[in-house]
């Protein structure tokens, strides 16, 4: 579990580095990056080892519902990172679309995994996002809305979150996590 909550911890330090400290992180430039990218890099190795080896208490367990709107959540969640990209429509409805898709994955990876390792990584991971939001919020002004997408933008990020999903859902099945219950 030691391991799972350094990378948890780390990854917060790495992202809000910039917002934290930006007397240090300014003065870096473009040379900062690298350093940043590699916390990053050693924050997500470090989860993944963690969750791995941990072995907490489990308060429920995986059932098909469980599974069924963890998926939903998760195509959602990825259609709204893709929409950010995009420009479509769902970029309005929200301001911060890709950390609010990001809010939902985790959350949704929460539903089905009632052990203590998935509410340190997928809670943390939910905390750091939500911090995020409050944080760039704060300190960027409201922006007007985009205009409305042309319909072809809007399919197009419907298909590929789609795509998306089927090649995720297949890396976790390789990985001995069957997404589908």
């Amino acid at each position: 579990m030691t391991l799972l909550i350094l990378g948890v911890l780390l990854w917060f330090a790495a992202h809000l580095f910039k917002r934290i400290a930006p007397g240090i992180r300014e003065p870096m430039g473009e040379k900062g990056k690298g350093p940043v990218a590699l916390a990053i890099l050693t924050s997500i190795v470090l989860m993944v080892i963690g969750y791995r080896m941990a072995d907490g208490p489990v308060y429920w367990g995986r059932t098909p519902i469980l599974a069924g709107i963890n998926n939903l959540l998760v195509l959602f969640s990825i259609y709204l990172f893709a929409a950010d990209g995009m420009k479509t429509r769902a970029k309005g409805w929200f301001r911060n679309p890709q950390l609010s898709a990001f809010t939902i994955w985790a959350v949704a990876h929460l539903i089905p995994n009632g052990d203590t390792e998935s509410f340190v990584l997928f809670g943390g991971l939910t905390v750091w996002a939500l911090i995020s939001m409050i944080l760039l919020n704060r300190a960027n002004p409201r922006p007007a809305p985009p205009p409305p997408a042309p319909m072809g933008k809007e399919i197009g990020a419907l298909v590929g979150a789609i795509g998306v999903y089927g090649v995720v859902a297949l890396i976790h099945s390789w990985l001995g996590y069957n997404p589908f219950g």
